[in-house]
C-alpha cells in the first residue's frame, strides 16, 4: 500500500525500486548460492578439513557469499533503476525546453509577420 504522506508519484517510483532491488537480491542469491555450492562441492571433495566441519559450519560458509551477493546485486539493480529514472527526468526536462522554445520561435514568427504588415501597410498608403 502507497504511503499516505509521500505523492503518488512518489510512491510508485519507492514501489519500482523496491521491486527492482527485490529482483536484484534473488537474482544474486541464486547466482552466489550456486557458486558456493560449487565451491562446497569442491572443497568437499578435495578436503578432509572441509569433510570434518560441522553441518552447521559448512552452511555458514554456504551463506556467506549467498548473502553478500544478494547485497550486491540488490545495490547493482537498484543503482541501474535511479539512473534509468534520472535519464527519464533528465528526457522529459529537455523536451519541456523544446516546447517552451518552439513556443517561443512561434511567438517570434508571429511578432515578425505582424510587423511586416505593419510596414508593408505603411509603404502601400
Amino acid at each position: 500500500m502507497p504511503s499516505p504522506v509521500r505523492g503518488n508519484h512518489q510512491a510508485l517510483h519507492a514501489d519500482n525500486a523496491a521491486r527492482e532491488a527485490s529482483i536484484g537480491a534473488l537474482i544474486g542469491a541464486i547466482k552466489w548460492g550456486l557458486v558456493s555450492a560449487v565451491g562446497a562441492a569442491g572443497a568437499y571433495a578435495m578436503s578432509p578439513l572441509f569433510r570434518g566441519l560441522t553441518l552447521q559450519f559448512k552452511v555458514y560458509l554456504w551463506m556467506c557469499p549467498t548473502t553478500i551477493g544478494s547485497m550486491v546485486e540488490a545495490d547493482y539493480r537498484l543503482r541501474q533503476y535511479e539512473s534509468m529514472v534520472r535519464a527519464h527526468r533528465r528526457e522529459l526536462v529537455e523536451q519541456a525546453r523544446e516546447m517552451q522554445l518552439a513556443e517561443e520561435l512561434r511567438e517570434i514568427e508571429e511578432m515578425d509577420r505582424r510587423a511586416r504588415e505593419k510596414v508593408e501597410g505603411r509603404s502601400s498608403a
